[in-house]
C-alpha cells in the first residue's frame, strides 16, 4: 500500500491546520483566525483502502522573536527533513510577497515531492504564483483531487499506525490543546500567545477522570483578564474543555482549571511547558 509521512507548511494562517482536521475527519490541530496557533508537530493520521497518510501539521513560517518561536521553526525543519511528501499552502486572499516566493523555490530546489497549494480559494483571489492545485478546504473544492495527488507521490510501505488510529497526541494533549483554542478566540493577540497549557495532575478510574490544568500566562495582569470578572471566563473555559475531554474519555470528567504567572516563559522555560 501507499504510506509516509505529509509535511504540511505555510504562513501563519494559510489554512495548514484546517486541511489536516480536514481528512483526519477529527479536531486534532487547534484553527483560529488569529496566527502561530500550533507550537508543536502534529501528526493526523488518515486511512483509506489502499494507503494511509501521516500528516505533520507544523507551526507557521514566521521570523523567530524568542525561544518559543525559535522552537517552532526547528519542528518545521524537522518536519522537513523526514517527510516523504510536502505540502506547502499559501493563502489565496492575500498577497504573496518576495520572500515567501524565494522559500518556495529553494523548497523545490531540495525536493521533487512538493505539492504547492493555493489555499482558500472560495475567498478574494490576489495572490500570484505558480501552484499544482488550488483548493478551499471550507467550500470542499478539490479536496479529493488533492488527496489522489498526495497519494500517487506517497511510496509502497506498510502502514505506520494501526488503521483506528488518528493521532499520535494523547488525550491530555489534545485537551490542553483544545483550552489554547478558547483562549486564542477569546483574547487579543499578546495574552493567548503568552499562555501555556498543561495537565499538572490527572487520575483515572473506571467511572471518571480528574484532571487539573494549569493555563500558565507571563503577567500578573493577564492572570486577571483570563480568570475574569467573578472568574467567569475561566468558568466558561473550564465548562467547555469538561465537555470536550468526556467526549474524548466517553465518561465522566471533573476538571480543574487555574491560572500561574511564570514571567518570560517564553524565553525561559518553553522545555516545562512544551
Amino acid at each position: 500500500m501507499k504510506c509516509g509521512y505529509v509535511a504540511v507548511l505555510g504562513r501563519p494562517n494559510a489554512g495548514k491546520s484546517s486541511l489536516v482536521n480536514f481528512y483526519v475527519g477529527e479536531d486534532v490541530a487547534v484553527v483560529s483566525k488569529r496566527q502561530q496557533t500550533t507550537r508543536s508537530n502534529i501528526l493526523g493520521i488518515v486511512t483509506g483502502k489502499d494507503y494511509q497518510i501521516v500528516f505533520i501539521d507544523t507551526p507557521g513560517i514566521h521570523h523567530s522573536k524568542n525561544e518559543l518561536d525559535r522552537f517552532m521553526m526547528k519542528n518545521v525543519r524537522s518536519a522537513i527533513s523526514t517527510a516523504d511528501v510536502i505540502l506547502y499552502l499559501f493563502d489565496a486572499s492575500k498577497e504573496i510577497d518576495i520572500e515567501e516566493k524565494e522559500y518556495i523555490v529553494s523548497l523545490k530546489e531540495k525536493t521533487d515531492k512538493l505539492i504547492v497549494i493555493k489555499s482558500k480559494i472560495d475567498k478574494e483571489n490576489i495572490a500570484d504564483f505558480g501552484f499544482d492545485i488550488e483548493v478551499s478546504i471550507r467550500k470542499n473544492i478539490n479536496t479529493k483531487n488533492l488527496l489522489e495527488m498526495i497519494v500517487q507521490n506517497l511510496p509502497e510501505g506498510e502502514p505506520i499506525f494501526d488503521k483506528d488510529e488518528y493521532t499520535d497526541k494523547s488525550i491530555r494533549f489534545l485537551v490542553c490543546e483544545y483550552i489554547r483554542g478558547q483562549l486564542l478566540d477569546m483574547f487579543d493577540n499578546e495574552i493567548p500567545h503568552g499562555v501555556a497549557v498543561i495537565v499538572e495532575n490527572m487520575e483515572e478510574n473506571k467511572k471518571c477522570v480528574v484532571m487539573d490544568i494549569a493555563l500558565i500566562c507571563e503577567r500578573e495582569n493577564h492572570k486577571g483578564i483570563i480568570i475574569g470578572k467573578g472568574g467567569k471566563n475561566l468558568k466558561v473555559i473550564g465548562s467547555n474543555a469538561r465537555e470536550y475531554a468526556e467526549d474524548l474519555f466517553n465518561k465522566q470528567v471533573i476538571l480543574h482549571t487555574f491560572v500561574k504567572v511564570d514571567e518570560d516563559w517564553r524565553n525561559k522555560n518553553i522545555n516545562k511547558y512544551i
